[in-house]
């Protein structure tokens, strides 16, 4: 998706951009991922922001909701889906202050990362799994 003018990209377009991310995944990752809800809103809520002890709703432009995949078996039953919340607005202030690459590519990342928590990946082997989305 290519734009040169216009409006700030909508929620529906960057869950676009997100699920694009998501389809580039290598398949045993994907595979473990079919449950797991993708969300996008203009900011975190407040008790979120309360439960993480972030005071500026722009620091956070996505969370993973839910129990990491080594632990579903054991997870009561009658457990709310996992989540994926992508904040527009911090990914779009992100986007605007870096200015050194595309929406597409940040909100991949910032998918990507969240991801990681699910499967409970190292910061190195998230970067590899970025890697291997690209």
């Amino acid at each position: 998706m290519i734009r040169s003018f216009g409006l700030a990209p909508d929620a529906a377009e960057i869950e676009a951009l997100a699920r694009g991310a998501l389809e580039r995944l290598p398949e045993p990752f994907r595979a473990h991922l079919d449950g797991v809800l993708l969300r996008v809103e203009d900011f975190a809520d407040a008790e979120t922001l309360a439960d993480l002890g972030i005071e500026d709703a722009f620091e956070l432009t996505g969370l993973y909701e839910g129990v990491p995949v080594g632990e579903k078996h054991s997870a009561p039953s009658g457990t709310m889906p996992d989540q994926i919340r992508l904040f527009r607005a911090p990914i779009l202030d992100e986007w605007i202050a870096r200015g050194d690459e595309t929406l597409e590519h940040l909100v991949s990342h910032v998918v990507i990362h969240e991801v990681g928590h699910h499967f409970g990946l190292s910061d190195a082997d998230i970067d590899a799994l970025e890697e291997m989305a690209d």
